[in-house]
């Protein structure tokens, strides 16, 4: 590790960080772009330019041409690790973010509550693992990211058919949730962020039900109607219906994704749970390391969440 090195931002995505590298710009903070997909390292090395890295690897960059960076990275971080360089969101991080099954254990393990759920790695369980869960079910990819790899199935018998039909898409690692589609109450679901593994905002996001994809960053409109600043957005966001509004969860929702952000050992990351309208249990349903700040955060939750993202990556590097 070089203290007086460069930060080194691990990304694959061209527009989702451009917030992040302006602040650092603006800062005169030395950093370099290192992309997932194109890229190598010497495992015998002793020492690493790097004063820190900050792994912004997307689960979805499959999605994009980038499925040969995936479990590279895994590699790459535990190299890392090995020479002691300073990580944000680390090899336990990407672990986690990796794995939706993962996650699960880990609510499990820390008594929080989640959809019912079961595991499989084979379009044949697929029917016989929906004993004991109430339908409508989804089905989970467990590496997605932007709500990829998620169907819902409303009766057995269309999930029958479409395993009997192989249409059943576990994704990359052929491994999949089958999960109780959650009815959420008030059509929203909460977003908590958290940096340095504290809470750092929340926003409730109200859905169409259209979509699986709740990315803060292609949210276009507060929940009054009011259109958000897309200037830092990807140009390839989607024109979705989704509104936000920011919030302050209970003070037992805060200790909660404290408690399992410090579990998963994600730095920055967001985590997200809803209300079961069908009998109001409050359910976590899903961890991510990737964690984009909503758009236009200003105008949604008051303060620029880059500027303390950045405050945090020097005070990790020094």
């Amino acid at each position: 590790m070089s203290k007086s090195g460069p930060m080194a931002i691990f990304h694959e995505h061209p527009d989702w960080f451009k917030p992040l590298f302006a602040e650092m710009d603006r800062r005169a903070i030395p950093y370099v772009r290192l992309d997932p997909r194109a890229h190598q390292y010497n495992p015998a090395e002793a020492s690493s330019p790097y004063s820190l890295l900050f792994n912004r690897m997307s689960p979805s960059a499959y999605l994009r041409g980038g499925l040969q960076g995936m479990f590279y990275t895994l590699g790459y971080l535990a190299h890392l690790e090995r020479l002691n360089v300073p990580t944000v969101n680390g090899l336990r991080a990407f672990t986690l973010e990796t794995s939706k099954a993962r996650q699960l254990t880990l609510l499990e393990s820390l008594s929080l509550p989640y959809p019912k759920s079961r595991v499989v790695n084979h379009p044949s369980q697929a029917v016989s693992a929906c004993d004991g869960l109430r339908f409508p079910i989804v089905i989970k990819a467990n590496i997605g990211g932007s709500g990829a790899g998620i169907v819902r199935f409303d009766t057995i018998e269309d999930l029958a058919r479409a395993a009997n039909e192989d249409r059943l898409d576990f994704g990359i690692d052929h491994t999949a949730l089958v999960q109780e589609f959650i009815p959420n109450r008030g059509g929203k679901i909460t977003r908590v962020e958290l940096l340095g593994g504290k809470f750092l905002y929340a926003i409730n996001v109200f859905t169409t039900g259209d979509t699986f994809n709740l990315c803060p960053a292609d949210i276009c409109h507060r929940s009054d109607g009011v259109a958000l600043e897309r200037s830092a957005c990807a140009v390839d966001t989607p024109k979705t219906k989704l509104k936000v509004e920011g919030t302050v969860p209970p003070a037992e929702v805060i200790a909660a994704c404290e408690a399992i952000m410090q579990a998963c050992g994600i730095d920055v990351g967001g985590i997200e749970y809803m209300i079961d309208d069908r009998d109001g249990q409050l359910v976590y349903y899903d961890i991510n390391a990737l964690s984009n700040f909503v758009a236009d955060a200003k105008n949604v939750i008051g303060f620029d969440p880059f500027l303390k993202l950045v405050d945090y990556l020097e005070v990790v590097r020094n």
